[in-house]
Order: structure tokens, then sequence, then C-alpha cells
């Protein structure tokens, strides 16, 4: 029996340690013999985890956890709450943080409109600055490495009015940060993503009416300096008509490929049904066996198009138009009800049907979904579309305006839409690719949106939904605790990011935010002197999370346990030379 720690009921015991700190629990287990017993029963660090986290008990413990004691322990120690640098170099607000795939390097952008790129060693340093002032850019807003870390797109949005919504794409070469190409990129907020080593995908946007016009999303090579009439160097994807104002933006790219081989299964009844066939691991670190193999796939969830009605597209507009003459149509239609309604029957007929079976059915597939926000009601992102990326389409050879279509195939349809009901402001990929991970701000429950112009008011809190991509069906229930307050016509995107264990998003509140991503609760606040714009974790090292502010500064926040394996790591000053002085002395 340690000295100073009486012999109590374990009980009694374990009613003090609910009233603990989380820190005091662990530390006391430590010097304590009769709590190291306790911490071996089961029973009692079950229901201390569930009433300390305030878990609700139909959440099994996590697939790979070994007992509950380590999984309490677990999410104590490895969570990066830890501030041990703060980068100073960026002179405005810090927009945006991406991670090279390898976590070595780390660029950041900032409306100072430079992009920096940083070496993520034991204490981490600017390795180089670019400044995109040069090229008419106003700021950088989004960077992301290609999956080889070779380049580095970034994106930016140029000098111009108020109301300008153009932009541009740079691709930088990682290995001596010259500038290779530049693509527009319009609006900007498309941000622009990596299809693969070499193609990056970027938009365009054409007005057709006040409140109507079309989204064109064009594949490019990253090397626009091949010169060549046999050469493509882009090459035209999808054409989507948008209805209400709204506009495609915020484009990245999941691949199919480890749907069934996920990293973290978020339904418990698919974690329990592969439970006896998987074996567990190491939650403390991040290698990457494979934790469970799910179900077969359900139904097919794809969005149908709307009905016509048996009614042709040009008989539809001839009564529509015909109506109006007689005075047959009321009540009285607006000039933007009718456009909207004009451009609702062009596109019945003049859309390509959406592509069969958009559910992967086998792991080994190529397939790659296009997830972009969209809308149909009003100009705020309110839904998610989908549009599968088929093998053929993902070089610039063939036509620069695609595959051949049918002269009534004038658009493209949607495969899948996801309607949020809210303002959309931030998107995130967990790192297999299986869940879709978007922040949201909350419309009223029963509002109707009368004028595109006008959408519907946005709550403050946000909420963090979690959609799986294989069934395309929302899963767990919404993560709250980050606010914001900005309104509608204000409203700017907050980068979220998800590691294999937690996710992470930036907030207005002046803080950052983890939550755990199996037990849907909230586990540290990260502390700024401003908006949160951007979170990224380290690919190779969830323990390590990188945030950025308008208060000018990336935080580097490390865990309790990696803060004690960097002490041990440095090196200790020698003794031998504090001898000698000491013998000096006498």
């Amino acid at each position: 029996m340690d000295a100073g720690c009486p012999r109590l009921p374990d009980t009694v015991l374990f009613e003090i340690f609910l009233y603990l700190d989380h820190a005091d629990v662990l530390s006391v287990g430590l010097v304590c013999q009769q709590w190291r017993a306790v911490a071996r029963d089961e029973f009692l660090w079950k229901e201390l985890f569930y009433r300390y986290y305030r878990v609700s008990r139909d959440v099994p413990r996590h697939p790979g956890a070994v007992s509950w004691y380590d999984e309490f322990q677990r999410l104590y120690d490895t969570i990066p709450c830890v501030e041990v640098q703060a980068l100073k170099e960026h002179n405005d607000q810090v927009l945006h943080l991406s991670f090279s795939h390898s976590g070595c390097l780390f660029a950041s952008c900032s409306k100072d409109c430079t992009v920096k790129i940083w070496s993520n060693e034991l204490d981490i340093s600017l390795q180089h600055s670019s400044n995109m002032r040069p090229y008419n850019w106003s700021y950088t807003q989004f960077s992301q490495f290609n999956s080889d870390d070779s380049l580095l797109l970034v994106s930016g949005v140029f000098v111009g009015p108020h109301n300008s919504s153009s932009g541009e794409i740079a691709v930088i070469s990682m290995e001596n940060f010259t500038l290779l190409s530049r693509v527009r990129n319009k609006p900007y907020d498309v941000f622009g993503c990596w299809l693969n080593e070499t193609n990056l995908i970027s938009g365009n946007l054409h007005r057709i009416g006040r409140i109507t016009s079309c989204s064109v999303l064009w594949l490019n090579n990253a090397f626009q300096g091949i010169e060549s009439e046999n050469v493509n160097v882009v090459k035209r994807l999808f054409k989507i008509q948008n209805l209400n104002a709204s506009t495609i933006r915020t484009v990245m790219v999941a691949d199919c490929s480890r749907y069934d081989c996920p990293d973290l299964l978020l339904d418990y009844e698919e974690q329990l049904a592969a439970s006896s066939t998987c074996p567990a691991f190491d939650l403390g670190s991040d290698s990457e066996e494979e934790g469970a193999k799910p179900k077969p796939p359900p139904e097919q969830a794809v969005q149908e198009l709307p009905d016509a009605g048996g009614v042709p597209a040009e008989h539809g507009l001839q009564q529509l138009f015909d109506g109006i003459m007689e005075g047959h149509v009321r009540p009285a239609m607006t000039e933007t009800e009718l456009e909207t309604k004009v451009a609702e029957l062009f596109v019945r007929n003049r859309t390509k049907p959406p592509e069969p079976n958009l559910l992967p059915t086998d792991s080994s597939s190529k397939t790659k979904y296009l997830i972009f926000t969209t809308g149909c009601l009003t100009y705020s992102p309110h839904q998610i579309g989908i549009k599968r990326i088929l093998p053929h389409q993902m070089t610039t050879a063939g036509p620069v305006l695609g595959e051949e279509r049918r002269s009534d195939e004038f658009f493209d349809s949607l495969d899948h839409v996801i309607d949020i009901h809210g303002h959309i402001i931030g998107m995130g990929l967990s790192p297999d690719h299986r869940y879709l991970y978007v922040n949201s701000r909350a419309w009223p429950r029963d509002c109707v949106i009368s004028d595109p112009m006008q959408p519907p008011p946005i709550a403050e809190e946000i909420d963090l939904h979690v959609f799986d991509l294989k069934t395309m069906k929302e899963v767990k229930r919404a993560l709250r605790a980050h606010r914001a307050y900005t309104p509608n016509e204000e409203c700017f995107f907050i980068f979220l990011d998800v590691s294999r264990d937690f996710v992470a998003s930036g907030a207005e509140d002046r803080h950052g935010y983890i939550w755990d991503r199996h037990y849907n609760i909230c586990l540290a606040k990260l502390q700024h002197d401003n908006v949160v714009n951007s979170v990224a974790f380290s690919p190779v090292e969830q323990e390590l999370l990188l945030t950025a502010s308008d208060d000018t500064t990336i935080k580097v926040w490390r865990s309790p346990r990696a803060m004690r394996v960097r002490q041990a790591r440095r090196p200790r000053p020698r003794k031998l030379l504090f001898s000698w002085l000491l013998n000096q002395k006498s």
C-alpha cells in the first residue's frame, strides 16, 4: 500500500474520481497502488467513462480499444490540445492550411497574398514564401498537394470590385518552387482540387439570365507549357445548369477504392458485425490496419430527374406562354419566378440522364466522385452535389469539349443530391474517403423561400453533419459546440479536417474544436484571439494539429503523450562540463 493512500471502498473511490479533473484521474493512478488495482476493474472504468464523458450507453466501446481504462486514457493522452508553437510570419488573416501526404511539409494561405511552405520537423520552420500580387491576385485562399507531393495547387482571388467572383489557380513545383501554370477559376470559391497526380479541376460560370447560369467544370493539365496541336492541356468534364442564383462551389474528389476497408466504421451495427473477424489495432498510433468489412451494399440511392409528366419540354414551354398570354396563369408570376419556370422546362429534356448504379459494388473500383456545394432555391449553398467521374474521363486526352453527346443533351445531371436545409460553410473527407463531414448553419425548420436573393436567416450554432458516401445516407447525429455569427451575405468558409479517430473544425467564436469520431463528443477547445478559419491534422501523426486564424498566427498543437516523447528525444546537457567547473572552483 502506498503511503498516504488509505484503503477506501472501491465504490467510494469511484465516486471521488468522478469529480476529479481528467489529468488528476490518471496521475493518481500512477502513484496509488490501490487505484492501479481498480484500473483493472472494467465495470468501474466503463461506468466512469460513460458518466465522465456523458456518452449515451447505447454507444459501444471503440472497436479497436483493448479496455475501458485504455480508452479513458486515450481520450486524455492523445488529443492534440497542448500549444507548442505559434508561427507569426504572415502579416494578415491566415485562411487555409494543408499538409503534404508525407506529413513533411505544409502550406498556408493568407490575406497577405502569399502562400508559405513550412518544414514539419521537431520545430516547424518556414521553407519558402511565394507572393502572388504580381499576378493581380488579391489574396490566396486554398492549397492542396498532389498525391506524390511534387506539385502544390494554390487557389486565389483576383483584384477587382467588391462583387467580383473571378479567381485563379496556380501550380507550384515542390522541387524548386517555380510557378508552372495558371488556370482561370470562376467563381473563386470553387477553390479547385487535384483529380490525379498531374490533372486538376477548375470551374467557370456562364450567365444565362438574371438568376440562371451554367457551371462548367474543366480538367486541366498541370503542365500547360506543352505546345502541340495533338495534345490537349484542358478538357471539359461537366456542364451543369444552376437555378435561382445558385452556383457550383467547393469542389473535391473522393476515391471509392477504399470503401470496403475503412479506417473506422461509424455505424455501430456494422462495427459489431465486423468485430468478430477484425483484429484490434493500436489506437495510439496511425497504423493502416483496416478495421472492418461492411455489410453488402444497400439499395441504390440515386436522385431521379423531375418527372416530366409525359409532356415534352417544347410543349410545356408553349403551354406556359399560351397561359400567360391568355391570362390563365394565376397567380401572376414575378419576373424571377418566370425565369426559373422557363429554365426548369428547358432543362427537363436537355439534360443527360444520371449515371446508372452510382454506388460502387467492389473495392477495386477505380471510380471517383466529384463532390461540390450547390443549391436549387437560393444563392446560398444548401445542397451537396455528387457526380461520378469514370476512368476514361480522368485524362485531358480526347475532344476538348468532352465525350460526344446528343444535341438534346445540353447539360449534365447530378447523380445524387444531399439537401442540408442550411448554409454550408465547410466540408472535409475522412482519410479513407468513406465519410463526408459538412459544417452548416441551419435555416428555421419551416421556412419558405419566396425570393432566391433573400435566403432565410441562419443559426449561430454550427452543425457538423456526417454522410456515408457508400450508402449516401447521413450517419450519426450532428456534432455541435462551435458557433458563427456572420449573416448570409457575409458568410465565409470555415475549413475542417478529419483524421482516423478525430474531426476538427474552426469557428468564429475564437476557438478550434476537436471531436471524437466514434463517440461523437467534443474533446478540446483550442484558443485563438480571433476567428479560426482552418485546421489541419498531420496525415501521418493525428496527435499533431495546426490551426489558422484571423489573428495572423498559425498555432501548433500536440498531444500530452507526444510532448513526453518530444522531451525524451531532446538532447540533455552533459554533466561532465558542469562537474569540471565545480572542481575548478574548489
